[in-house]
């Protein structure tokens, strides 16, 4: 009996040593570790102002408006506290978001759209944004599948463009 109970011991450390190795790759587990959370992630090449920058310059040629634009380390530093680069970018576009308000309206509390450019502890800058899967699950909406897909092209188009070298 013992020695099963070894067996199964080891062949879990095993299992969980591989499983922690696989979450500690870059930034496509990055990525999938965040769609757990609900998030698309990717890493930036640029620095969180150079990149928020870009998207929002990205996100008004592609005909949408940015709404509102926070930068919580200066309101963190108004405050005499410190945080790491971090901004907030709101935007959309009513041609999108109605349609899909219209699939089930409590997806107006995630409207309009945000995407996050911060930088972590080892000074890496990641975007990410909700996923409109996640958003999908998390209201029960049903046969919007082309809404869906049409936001979740214009996320990431704009998102990896503002990522791009």
């Amino acid at each position: 009996m013992l020695k099963i109970i070894s067996i199964a011991a080891l062949a879990l450390a095993v299992s969980s040593c591989a499983s922690i190795e696989n979450t500690l790759d870059a930034p496509e587990t990055m990525t999938a570790i965040n769609a757990k959370k609900g998030l698309v992630t990717m890493q930036s090449p640029h620095s969180v102002q150079d990149t928020a920058d870009k998207l929002a310059a990205i996100i008004e040629s592609k005909g949408m408006k940015v709404f509102a634009r926070v930068d919580h380390q200066k309101n963190a530093q108004g405050v005499n506290l410190i945080l790491r680069p971090t901004q907030v970018i709101m935007f959309g576009n009513p041609k999108a978001g109605t349609p899909l308000m219209n699939c089930e309206q409590s997806v107006a509390i995630d409207l309009p759209q945000k995407i996050l450019i911060n930088e972590d502890a080892d000074k890496k800058v990641w975007l990410s944004y909700n996923n409109p899967e996640y958003l999908k699950n998390r209201h029960h909406i049903k046969g919007c599948d082309t809404e869906i897909a049409n936001i979740a092209n214009a996320l990431n188009g704009v998102s990896k463009a503002a990522v791009a070298k």
